[in-house]
C-alpha cells in the first residue's frame, strides 16, 4: 500500500493545528496535576505540568462530604437534562415562528426579542417576579425556568431556519399537514446541527450555573453541585483568614485551598466533557452554517 505524501504547506497545517491542539491541551493537565500537587509546592513553585509531590488530599477533602456531593451531582445532572431539553424546544419554538415568511406579525415579535437583548428589567423586580408571583423560591424549577428562553438562541435557530426554502413547507400544506407536523416531522430533523449546537450552550450554562441557586434555594438538599462547591471553597478561605483562634488557624494552615480548587475543577468538569464528543459532528455542522452553497 502506498504511503501517502504530504506536500509543504499541507505539513505545516498539520504542525499548526498540533501545536495548537497541545496548546487547548495544556490547561487541563495542569488543572488536573495541580489538583494532586502539595499546598506548599503549589505556593511556592506555582503550577506545573509535573508536581514534586503527589498527594490526594484535596479529594479526601471532598470525599469527606460525599454524600451532599452525590445529591448535588444529582440536582446538577436533574436540572442540566430537564433545562437542556426544555430550553431547546422554547427557543425551537420561537425560532420557528420568527422564520415563517408566512406569519404576519413575524417582525414585530422579532422586534420584541431584541428587546430583551438590549435592555433588562434589574435583579430586583426579576427577583420579586420569581418568587412572589411564580412562587420559584425552594424548588428545583428555580433553577430552570429563569434562563429557559434565550434571545440570542431564538435568532440562532431562527438564521437556520430562514436557510431553509420555503417551497417545503408549501409542499407539506399541500399534503395537508398542519403547523405543529411541519415543525415535529419536517423541521425538527432537519434542524439537528443547530440544535445541537444550542443544546450544548444550553447545557454548559445549566450546569455551570450557581447564581440561580444562591438567589433561590436555601434548602441544602436543592442545592445544585456548583453552589455547593463554592460555598466548601468560600469556607476554606474564611478558615484560612479568620484571627479569631490560633487553633483555627493552624488547621486550617493545613487545608489546601488552591489544590482543592483545581480537584473541584476536575469534579466538576466530567459530564461536559463526556457530552462533548457526542455532539461534536453536529457541532461543526452547525459552525459551517452557510459557508457553502450547494
Amino acid at each position: 500500500m502506498p504511503v501517502k505524501r504530504f506536500s509543504i504547506s499541507q505539513t505545516v497545517i498539520i504542525l499548526i493545528i498540533t501545536l495548537f491542539s497541545v496548546a487547548c491541551l495544556l490547561p487541563f493537565l495542569m488543572v488536573i496535576t495541580g489538583s494532586l500537587a502539595t499546598e506548599n509546592d503549589i505556593i511556592n513553585n506555582g503550577y506545573s505540568l509535573f508536581p514534586r509531590h503527589i498527594t490526594l488530599v484535596s479529594y479526601k477533602i471532598l470525599l469527606l462530604g460525599s454524600n451532599r456531593i452525590i445529591d448535588a451531582y444529582g440536582i446538577s445532572l436533574l436540572v442540566t437534562v430537564v433545562g437542556t431539553l426544555l430550553s431547546v424546544l422554547v427557543n425551537s419554538l420561537g425560532g420557528y415562528v420568527m422564520a415563517r415568511r408566512s406569519f404576519k406579525y413575524r417582525n414585530i415579535l422579532s422586534v420584541y426579542v431584541i428587546i430583551t437583548m438590549l435592555f433588562s428589567g434589574g435583579l430586583v423586580p426579576w427577583y420579586i417576579v420569581c418568587v412572589n408571583y411564580l412562587h420559584l423560591k425552594d424548588t428545583i424549577l428555580a433553577m430552570i425556568l429563569p434562563p429557559l428562553a434565550g434571545a440570542f438562541n431564538m435568532f440562532l435557530i431562527r438564521n437556520f431556519l430562514l436557510s431553509i426554502p420555503e417551497d417545503i413547507y408549501e409542499s407539506a400544506k399541500m399534503d395537508g399537514a398542519s403547523e405543529y407536523r411541519i415543525y415535529y416531522q419536517l423541521i425538527l430533523p432537519l434542524s439537528k446541527p443547530v440544535l445541537a449546537t444550542v443544546g450544548l450552550f444550553v447545557a454548559l450554562g445549566y450546569w455551570n450555573d450557581w447564581f440561580l441557586g444562591l438567589m433561590f434555594v436555601d434548602k441544602q438538599e436543592y442545592q445544585p453541585l456548583q453552589l455547593l462547591l463554592r460555598t466548601l471553597v468560600s469556607n476554606v478561605e474564611f478558615l484560612r483568614s479568620s484571627s479569631n483562634a490560633i487553633d483555627m488557624q493552624r488547621v486550617a494552615a493545613q487545608l489546601p485551598s488552591e489544590s482543592i480548587k483545581m480537584a473541584l475543577t476536575v469534579v466538576t468538569i466530567g459530564p461536559i466533557v463526556f457530552l462533548y464528543p457526542f455532539l461534536q459532528r453536529y457541532f461543526v455542522q452547525g459552525l459551517m452554517i452557510g459557508a457553502v452553497k450547494g
